[in-house]
């Protein structure tokens, strides 16, 4: 009954093409980026940001941006890790380098070296689709991180290998480095998930975003109609890869300090692609949806059976959230193909003609 739109009349065509045209989903999304920005930071502890919030918020970036090639644009992408390492990499480079230059321009520059790197790695999309294009970006995601683990100047020649990064502020406010509060991480990852996932939104709705969806659906069909296939699906890799790059950056400034390339294996590529299948392709709230469970699953499996008498092994812990993940992807593939969003839409949908017959 508190779904209804009763009364919401629209009297115009961009009140009707709104990102949200019904009032309850402007208040409640309004309220949810206020509770976001306000709440934790004042009330939750650090375990909250180092376990939950701060890894959640970077793997939601990088599932948006993987969510826009392979969602909307359509192309099956296993090299998120490769892109997120360069984006790191870069971010380290350009900081140890240039220590004046603030920190948000080098994640901004960070990503778009990694747009750079997309791109390239995207060229191939024109002449192969599927399982191998799959094999493509495979193949850029060892490269990469072989290539950073190989070649000293990318970690200053560091005996350990590891890049590790430096103190910096922002606005006075000591936003990386061991001095860093997790309260102001956290706030600086929140506010560039935020911004990038109000730009995807709006960027999904445009030219671009069914230039994407056509290519998805039909690229040949698509071509006939005059939508230029390598340019549209470059610019997907791209965007893409930008957005993964500024994951990879934060992910080493705001939320590790230090790492190894391991961090960027392969496993982080089909975590990343895990999100984006459960939350739902093709969906920015899927983006956000996959990302929680994938957080939070390996949590609640660690917490709650010791909570109801059961003691479980680690080992067994693995096994299980392994399990789990597999059984979910193929319900999600078979049942609905649209993920954890399709159903909050279905949700959504019931609420608006509750209690009257569907």
């Amino acid at each position: 009954m508190l779904y209804r739109e009763t009364g919401q009349f629209k009297t115009s065509y961009a009140d009707d093409q709104a990102i949200f045209p019904i009032a309850q989903d402007r208040f409640a999304v309004l309220a949810l980026v206020a509770v976001a920005f306000l709440v934790p930071p004042l009330l939750f502890s650090n375990y909250w940001f180092e376990a939950i919030l701060l890894p959640l918020t970077i793997l939601s970036l990088a599932a948006l941006g993987l969510n826009l090639l392979t969602g909307y644009a359509g192309q099956i992408s296993l090299g998120t890790g490769g892109f997120m390492a360069v984006g790191a990499y870069s971010a380290f480079k350009l900081a140890t380098g240039i220590p004046e230059l603030n920190l948000i321009v080098v994640f901004l520059i960070a990503g778009l070296l990694a747009a750079a790197v997309g791109v390239v790695f995207g060229l191939p999309s024109l002449r192969i689709k599927g399982f191998y294009l799959a094999v493509a970006t495979l193949a850029s995601q060892f490269f990469l991180v072989w290539l950073f683990n190989k070649v000293g100047w990318f970690y200053n020649n560091n005996p350990s290998g590891t890049i590790t990064a430096p103190p910096r502020t922002l606005f006075g406010i000591m936003i990386s480095g061991p001095e860093a509060s997790p309260q102001a991480r956290y706030i600086v990852a929140l506010a560039f998930v935020t911004v990038a996932a109000l730009a995807c939104k709006n960027l999904v709705r445009g030219r671009i975003g069914r230039s994407w969806m056509a290519i998805r659906d039909m690229d040949i069909a698509a071509e006939i109609i005059g939508i230029r296939p390598l340019r549209t699906k470059l610019l997907a890799f791209a965007l893409s890869s930008f957005l993964c790059g500024i994951a990879g950056a934060e992910l080493v400034f705001l939320y590790l300090g230090s790492v190894e390339t391991l961090a960027f294996d392969i496993t982080i590529s089909f975590q990343v692609l895990f999100m984006v299948i459960i939350g739902g392709l093709g969906s920015i709230l899927g983006s956000f949806l996959g990302a929680a469970f994938i957080v939070l699953m390996p949590i609640l499996l660690t917490n709650i059976p010791p909570a109801l008498g059961l003691a479980i092994p680690i080992a067994l812990q693995k096994h299980l959230e392994l399990m789990i993940f597999g059984g979910l992807i193929v319900f999600f593939l078979i049942v609905e193909p649209h993920g954890l969003a399709r159903l909050w839409q279905i949700t959504k949908e019931k609420l608006r003609l509750w209690p009257f017959p569907h």
